[in-house]
């Protein structure tokens, strides 16, 4: 039987016939969301949600430039007709396409696939397949929104959502975090039948809250949730704007924000923020905190900055762990997001219930950065590398479980709330031993003092080029 790696394997092979027509990796997943989208209304017998005449067997029927001028029609009527998900997902919809002869290799290709086995494996799954191949690929950018499915799944299995609560990602990119989490609750949901009437009509149209600011990665984001059966309020807007304000409170909050400033480096339009900033992640994580109801649980990815950063960032912080618990810090290794030098880390945290003050009394700090691979094509970075800090993390959400025999050189530690307010709230702590640096009671000699300050100089430029690279694409949604 075809698997899905085969499947999507033989998708993104297609890409390669659009060469001549100046085609981009992300124009091309794009496209093909289109044609997959009209051949699994037609496999998973939906098509009643099209409008007669445009569907996936109309643009089959045709050939040569008919063909492609018939699709740029279909794509444009679609935008208008149709049910409310189709409209969304072919909004402003245009093709890249130009030549005949390819669109032609394209629906023949896909409807000669193994559906059968698809639809066995399942469809999300595949999709995803696909959209991980094309965060890969640098060229196409697309990492900036793609968070690494080892690390959701890490979030998750930590944060453990639960049938009845309000789950929300305000910067939702493809949609990962809300497909996981779906997965999970039906994975630890005895039988989602045994809920009543209302509280099935809950978990399928109200449970699930989502912003995406980027109207491709909207688009994918509708197509993704969609294949995985996850319904909800998906939205296209601005979580830093109104849109943001709209959102209601959640019991809890998995995201990996955008990085970088607001363009132009102006502020967020957002009058409710304690603390105005045009840092995107300090005003995201105000937008989280604030955003959760009490006794709500968030898991948050977050830029190195946002632990150190003076003045605003000092204020955000220490206004985190008044008004939530911030039970543990995640260092994560280098090279999984598409920026090699970007250093980030996961932020757990837990509102408080009975008061605005004190509810951090301790942060516990995992470091899976120190002597750890940096993580890429040779060294792909798997659900196993999480293993070790879930099971230190403990097996309650709001982690009051520790396992606390790491040691002074172990990499799981605790800080007295104390300790890091005389740290003036730097949340930026590490202990180890950076093994690539060599003792102090064996130090090189003065050729490779300098060989190493070089190379030290070398990786500062690689970090400021990335961060440089990141504030570029300051726009799209993570």
């Amino acid at each position: 039987m075809t698997t899905t790696q085969d499947i999507v394997a033989k998708l993104w092979n297609l890409c390669h016939i659009l060469r001549d027509d100046g085609i981009t990796y992300h124009e091309y997943v794009t496209e093909l969301t289109f044609l997959l989208f009209l051949k699994m209304m037609k496999e998973t017998a939906k098509e009643s949600e099209l409008p007669k005449g445009y569907r996936w067997g109309d643009l089959e029927s045709q050939s040569g430039v008919d063909q492609l001028t018939f699709y740029r029609e279909l794509l444009v009527h679609l935008g208008t007709h149709g049910s409310g998900r189709v409209k969304a997902i072919f909004n402003n919809a245009n093709t890249s396409l130009r030549q005949p002869k390819n669109l032609a290799k394209l629906v023949q290709d896909i409807d000669t696939l193994d559906w059968y086995s698809a639809r066995q494996e399942g469809l999300g799954d595949m999709y995803e397949g696909l959209l991980e191949r094309n965060a890969e690929e640098k060229k196409s950018g697309a990492g900036q929104y793609f968070t690494p499915r080892p690390l959701i799944e890490c979030m998750v299995n930590l944060v453990q959502p639960q049938a009845g609560e309000r789950i929300q990602d305000p910067a939702a990119g493809t949609g990962g975090f809300l497909t996981a989490a779906d997965r999970y609750i039906k994975q630890h949901t005895d039988d989602l039948f045994d809920l009543t009437q209302q509280q099935q009509e809950f978990q399928r149209r109200e449970a699930y809250h989502a912003i995406e600011l980027v109207p491709d990665a909207h688009r994918l984001l509708l197509m993704n949730a969609m294949l995985h059966g996850v319904e909800g309020h998906l939205n296209l807007g601005d979580t830093l704007g109104d849109d943001g304000k709209r959102l209601p409170r959640a019991n809890v909050i998995l995201t990996n924000p955008p990085f970088g400033t607001k363009k132009g480096g102006g502020r967020p339009t957002r009058d409710d923020f304690t603390y105005p900033t045009s840092n995107k992640q300090l005003c995201f994580l105000q937008h989280i905190y604030r955003g959760l109801l009490p006794g709500g649980r968030a898991a948050v990815v977050l830029p190195d900055n946002v632990l150190f950063e003076e003045g605003v960032g000092t204020k955000v912080r220490t206004d985190l762990m008044d008004k939530c618990n911030l039970h543990t810090i995640l260092r994560l290794p280098t090279g999984i997001f598409y920026a090699q030098g970007v250093k980030t880390n996961v932020l757990f945290f837990t509102r408080g219930t009975d008061s605005e003050k004190g509810n951090t009394r301790e942060v516990w700090v995992y470091d899976l950065r120190t002597n750890m691979p940096s993580f890429g094509k040779r060294t792909p970075l798997t659900h196993d590398h999480f293993l070790e800090f879930e099971r230190a993390y403990g097996k309650d959400p709001l982690g009051t479980s520790r396992r606390t025999d790491q040691g002074e050189e172990g990499r799981f530690r605790c800080f007295s709330r104390e300790a890091i307010a005389k740290r003036n709230d730097n949340l930026d702590i590490s202990w180890l031993h950076d093994e690539s640096v060599g003792k102090a009671e064996d130090l090189p000699e003065p050729e490779e003092i300098a060989a190493l300050i070089m190379e030290r100089l070398r990786t500062a430029v690689e970090e400021m080029e990335a961060l440089t690279e990141l504030l570029a694409g300051e726009e799209v949604e993570g």
